[in-house]
């Protein structure tokens, strides 16, 4: 499984917010400068972000973008779900009916236990802990993908 650039880049973004919670609300193009994300796909990554309430936008002068929560209750999973729709291996994991085979396909229940495995170690990592991880915040933001 590979992460679509959307995921990635919302955690960078929502990390951003967090480690910069003290200066908040923040502008897409400063957040832009931090991130190395243009202006015009951090808006498109803010408004699923907004919807699941993970962040706020104000407007104006003094507008911008906030975390919404407390760094420590959002976890990579919840960021995933949001961007990804749902961490599932497989469409058959997610929908037993969008294969024809799922009932007795052998390989699905594999698929499940991964998909399970996937999804608790995401939310096993807040981005709090991202936060305090020995790697500098920097090297975090701008790490090439």
């Amino acid at each position: 499984m590979k992460l679509s650039a959307r995921s990635r880049y919302a955690t960078r973004l929502l990390l951003d917010l967090a480690i910069n919670a003290d200066n908040a609300p923040l502008k897409a193009p400063l957040l832009s400068e931090h991130t190395g994300i243009t202006v015009q796909f951090i808006e498109q990554i803010m408004k699923p972000l907004k919807r699941a309430g993970l962040v706020t936008s104000q407007r104006g002068a003094n507008g911008g973008h906030t975390l919404a929560k407390n760094p420590e209750t959002i976890t990579l999973a919840d960021i995933v779900d949001i961007m990804e729709e749902g961490i599932q291996l497989t469409k058959c994991c997610a929908d037993p009916a969008a294969c024809d085979r799922s009932d007795e396909c052998k390989a699905r229940d594999a698929w499940l236990h991964a998909s399970n495995a996937l999804r608790e170690g995401l939310a096993a990592i807040s981005l709090a802990d991202l936060m305090h991880s020995p790697i500098s915040s920097h090297s975090l933001l701008s790490e090439e993908e």
